[in-house]
């Protein structure tokens, strides 16, 4: 039994379902919860909300924090003496009750989660997987090196063409498997890698027997190959926390969240309801699901109705969202009598009526809210079968004929304009195009919103031709057919009348085009081509000129990416973009997905999966009398079997009664999703909704069809409906639904007129253009610096403020005159003083005078190379690992792989390397080693974006004499970094800076309750010629070095950048116990035994705080 939910009454405990429809708010709703959460006592940080696309996450991110900012000041409001019945918000007058101290208490609990908002936790289930799995360490089973992908297509290619030579390359007789047959087993096991795979006997000669082999052989090398190339998928991130959880870590995860809300549960899986059903699904922690079964349309994706179901089972309680907040009454009156009762799909997800937020609201459109409209066959334009029944292909484009001239009909009423309305199909070629056609030739202006694969489209066929003749400029045909594409614009008579000395300079240009790819890239190739070839208006002088430059933009784009990605020659980018073409009717991802090619007004062409989750003023869904198709053939399928607790399961056997079951089970949970289609597209209307039946002979398995022909008492929906009927007895059928629902239904014969009289609706003016001009000052103080941009002309050499490389190389080159090295003798330090002297250098002389070993790493050449080569092995390495060296010696191998440096013997470099790891730090950190310091105890390469003296809105500036000022106050006489403030006043260093300070520390790790920084070095500091020693690393000569190269102004900014991240992050924070100060890490210098080349800083407390107000407010100048 379910119950209307209350925003305001009892929060949900335990398991909950919240049961939505289409347009009763479930973003509102948990945005709503989650303010009440907060206000009534749950840390945000307790409070974890999932969702399942990134574009949704982004708007429940906002939605949440707006939700919190009004509530907090509606509560306020209350608390300065304002009416509580003067809110508008229900939950904000619910938590206005009280007294004054208890609405303070809730308004407070706001105001720190809006501060710390940051640290929600709102994420993909993947997201919050690989955080979770992330900080598991070892137990996660995620290689920390690995690379998360997207698309694994041409690995399952790669499988499937191994294991098929390896098969068949012995047999003389042909393949008993066709290689397009085996890679659609092997994607559909690799795809669901949870499902048991029938026939579950293997052990026969059987074809049946061999595909079965077959999936199970390409599950095991997916998961081979994905490991040996340090890759994952999504699936990974769910199978391993999975995994986890199973171990261990589930007691870890409760406590860590009170309250988990998820969003569009309906799209969950197997795998994910295990995760949340394990992890909080007890112990306390308060779970809610939020979704609609109805709108379950995603399992081509590996969303499963079923495990919505099982939790709705499970549930301690279900409630429903019963006010629609997006329709007309009428409207929803006519989705009752359409849908009233029915079952779609299963039994257990039935219709449930709703009613509107304010019943009373009606809009003047042409007609009722919901039209139906019955394609006349008797029209010339429509061909018929031999039964009397609508040719397909006739009917599809008598309806988009018929669509167009309603829509003029409707534009010329002046109720409407192009942007209120949107087209709804479920196929792109088939329905789409003829849509977009039709109206383009009545004069409506029309955009096809992600209408398939782009490189589906011509413009990826042309990218193709281009690069296919830049792999062979000299060859004729291939020049020939380059010349035919958008790049190069030739028309057929130009091709035909050319002479030898047209086509020597088309052989030239693709030359010299071919050189530019190799030399620059894709993106210079295109922007080239763009500007000497004038291809933007070459294209948009065409028919659907804008659509094609869109295209051919976006598969640029992807070129561009897979080339830098993969490192694809021309040949390779050409086999890489062949491919994708020919695969392009495959469903891809979202950045395959056709972009939107304008942002005018104009009528919106869309699928319904792509419609989920909007809604418009008008929607026209013309083909819902089409079924979604079906392949006769024997084909792998995916399939609940009820028998089995309807576990997903997969059937590549393709023969015998079992298959033949599977098949008909597969075939009605199609059907099943096919009414939910139809739902998801009629809701998506806020006032009026029209749509068409067609008598084709495969209308009789439609949704429409079927829900309004072959519908029991019960509300049973059959999987296949009645032969279609007439014409005028479906009209007859279809006014008994009107009659369910007067006013609210109309039934129309869709009768095409003669000609469709195109629209003679405004156009928008063309834009007279100018020349801007440009008539302010620029201010050349504001911009985004670093501190090599601050120090780069003390450094003799600039560095940009925006570095192309992750990591920061930040040692200056080493090839420098003697005047650099400072004397010893030249510098008194004390060991009460400095932090960073070394016991050896306090021994007896008789010791000292014993020669110094020459440092493991002391042959390897300066510069900045070694220094990248340093930081990128340190940042991948494992200080913990059990077998450091073998650990190591992985690390430099793959370093040197992805970018070769001249460093020598390997040896020599992990010998090195390993004895800078196995250092003492000095008792800053109590004498702790980089060796002890554990994986969830450490941040590598922790970037930074700060606002410096107003950020955007500037009104100081930041100057290295302010920074030498604020020292000079904090720091007292006998700190090693005490007369560092004279050397601020260098005229080298940039004058006045403001804007943003950015940058990347090397490591953040943790000691107990103390931060500590830490900044790898690899200058060598012998002068030319001598053997490089620890004593060049002495205490003396790293306090030269910091001041001479300027690293005290970087441990500044960056313990300043670690104060604000702290600050933000911690609870508690306190710069006295948290900070625990600064090393730079002369790896050369570093032996192992010693402190020896470990510069050790803690910059006390209020000069941290001192110079962070500094940073944001900045002095005038």
């Amino acid at each position: 039994m379910s119950y209307a939910f209350d925003i305001c009454g009892p929060l949900p405990n335990g398991i909950t379902v919240l049961e939505a429809s289409a347009g009763t708010g479930k973003t509102y709703t948990i945005a709503a919860l989650a303010a009440r959460y907060v206000a009534e006592g749950t840390p945000l940080h307790e409070l974890l909300l999932v969702t399942f696309t990134r574009m949704a996450t982004g708007e429940l991110r906002d939605r949440v924090r707006e939700r919190l900012v009004q509530t907090e000041r509606d509560l306020s409001e209350v608390l300065a003496g304002a009416p509580t019945a003067d809110l508008e918000d229900a939950v904000a007058r619910l938590l206005a009750t009280g007294t004054k101290e208890e609405i303070a208490v809730r308004r407070d609990r706001l105001v720190r989660a809006l501060a710390d908002f940051d640290a929600a936790t709102i994420a993909t289930t993947h997201q919050f997987c690989q955080e979770v799995l992330g900080g598991l360490g070892v137990a996660g089973d995620l290689e920390r090196d690995a690379q998360l992908v997207e698309d694994v297509e041409d690995l399952i290619g790669e499988i499937v063409d191994d294991l098929y030579v390896r098969r068949f390359m012995k047999s003389e007789d042909p393949p008993l498997i066709t290689r397009a047959e085996a890679k659609l087993i092997a994607t559909d096991a690799i795809e669901n890698p949870g499902a048991p795979i029938e026939p579950r006997d293997t052990s026969g000669s059987d074809l049946a027997a061999m595909r079965a082999r077959l999936a199970a052989a390409a599950r095991v090398e997916f998961e081979a190959r994905k490991r040996a190339r340090s890759i994952i998928t999504y699936d990974d991130l769910l199978t391993r926390l999975r995994d986890a959880l199973r171990r261990s870590g589930v007691e870890k995860l409760r406590s860590r969240y009170r309250v988990v809300l998820v969003d569009e549960f309906q799209d969950t899986d197997p795998i994910q309801w295990e995760i949340l059903r394990g992890a909080f699904g007890g112990g306390g922690v308060t779970l809610v699901l939020i979704g609609d079964p109805k709108q379950a349309i995603y399992a081509f994706r590996g969303a499963d109705i079923y495990s919505y179901l099982e939790a709705k089972e499970a549930a301690t309680a279900t409630e429903t969202l019963d006010v629609n907040w997006r329709s007309d009454q009428g409207l929803i009156d006519a989705y009752d009598a359409m849908f009233g009762g029915a079952q779609l799909g299963d039994e257990r997800i039935q219709y449930l009526h709703v009613r509107a937020n304010d019943p009373d609201k009606r809009h003047d459109l042409l007609g009722a809210p919901l039209r139906m409209r019955v394609v006349d066959r008797t029209h010339p334009s429509i061909t018929l079968t031999g039964k009397g029944y609508a040719n397909l292909t006739s009917a599809r484009l008598y309806v988009a004929s018929d669509l167009a001239a309603d829509i003029v009909r409707l534009l010329e009423s002046g109720k409407a304009k192009p942007g209120d309305i949107a087209v709804l199909v479920r196929y792109n070629r088939a329905h789409a195009l003829p849509v977009r056609d039709a109206l383009d030739k009545a004069g409506v202006p029309v955009v096809i919103n992600g209408a398939g694969s782009v490189f589906g489209t011509p413009a990826a066929r042309e990218w193709l031709r281009l690069l296919e003749a830049l792999e062979r400029p000299s060859s004729v045909p291939r020049a020939r057919a380059a010349t035919m594409t958008s790049f190069l614009g030739w028309s057929a008579e130009r091709v035909a009348t050319a002479d030898d000395e047209d086509w020597e300079d088309v052989h030239r240009r693709l030359h010299a085009w071919a050189a530019l790819l190799r030399r620059r890239g894709l993106a210079s190739l295109f922007e080239t081509i763009t500007l000497i070839e004038r291809l933007p208006g070459r294209v948009l002088a065409e028919a659907d000129g804008e659509r094609k430059l869109t295209d051919l933009r976006h598969v640029g784009q992807l070129l561009h990416s897979a080339a830098a990605a993969e490192r694809f020659g021309t040949a390779a980018l050409a086999v890489w973009l062949r491919q994708r073409v020919q695969d392009a009717d495959r469903e891809g991802d979202e950045e395959r997905s056709r972009r939107l090619e304008s942002d005018a007004e104009a009528v919106q062409v869309l699928t319904i999966h792509r419609s989920k989750g909007l809604e418009f003023p008008v929607v026209y869904v013309p083909y819902l009398w089409e079924p979604t198709w079906v392949d006769d053939k024997p084909v792998p399928i995916v399939y609940h079997d009820p028998d089995a607790g309807f576990q997903r399961t997969i059937d590549v056997g393709l023969v015998g009664s079992a298959y033949s079951r599977h098949k008909r089970l597969y075939e009605a949970e199609q059907r099943g999703e096919d009414l939910r289609l139809a739902y998801v597209a009629l809701t998506r209307a806020k006032h009026q909704a029209i749509t068409w039946w067609a008598g084709t002979w495969n209308s009789r398995d439609s949704a429409l069809s079927r829900l309004l022909l072959a519908r029991d008492a019960d509300g049973r929906v059959a999987t296949r409906g009645p032969n279609p009927p007439t014409d005028d007895a479906a009209m007859e059928h279809f006014r008994a639904l009107a009659s369910a629902a007067p006013g609210c239904v109309s039934v129309e014969r869709a009768t095409l007129p003669d000609a469709v009289e195109p629209w003679s609706g405004p156009r928008p003016e063309t834009a007279r253009l100018a020349a801007a001009r440009f008539d302010r000052e620029l201010d050349r103080s504001w911009r985004r610096t670093s501190y090599s941009d601050i120090t780069a002309a003390a450094h003799e050499a600039r560095v940009a403020s925006e570095p192309e490389e992750t990591v920061i190389t930040d040692e200056p080159d080493d090839d420098r005159s003697d005047e650099l090295i400072i004397d010893e003798t030249e510098v008194t330090a004390t060991p009460a003083t400095l932090h960073a002297v070394a016991p050896s250098l306090f021994d007896e002389a008789e010791e000292l005078a014993e020669p110094d070993p020459v440092l493991p790493l002391a042959g390897i050449p300066g510069g900045t190379a070694f220094g990248t080569f340093v930081h990128s092995v340190f940042e991948a390495v494992d200080f913990a690992a059990p077998d450091l060296d073998l650990e190591l010696t992985a690390r430099v191998r793959e370093t040197l792989a992805r970018r070769p440096v001249d460093i020598g013997s390997q040896a020599a470099v992990v010998e090195g390397l390993r004895a800078a790891i196995e250092t003492p730090l000095g008792p800053l950190v109590d004498g702790v080693r980089l060796r002890d310091i554990q994986r969830a105890d450490r941040l590598d390469e922790l970037g930074f974006e700060l606002p410096l003296a107003g950020g955007d809105d500037p009104h100081a500036w930041l100057t290295p004499a302010a920074i030498g000022a604020v020292l000079r106050e904090h720091l007292g006489s006998d700190d090693p970094l005490a007369g560092y403030a004279d050397r601020l006043a260098d005229p080298e260093l940039r004058a006045a800076v403001r804007g943003y300070l950015t940058g990347s520390i090397d490591l953040v790790f943790r000691v107990e309750e103390r931060f500590s920084i830490v900044d790898y070095k690899t200058n060598l500091l012998a002068p030319p010629g001598e053997a490089l020693t620890p004593a060049h690393y002495a205490p003396t000569a790293l306090r030269a070095e910091m001041e001479h190269a300027h690293y005290g102004l970087q441990a500044l900014l960056y313990t300043a950048a670690l104060h604000r991240y702290l600050r933000w992050r911690l609870p508690g924070y306190d710069p006295d116990v948290h900070l625990g100060g600064v090393l730079y890490l002369f790896v050369r210098g570093m032996t192992g035994a010693t402190e020896s080349g470990v510069f050790a800083w803690k910059p006390p407390a209020p000069l941290v705080v001192a110079l962070s107000d500094l940073l944001e407010i900045g002095v005038l100048a």
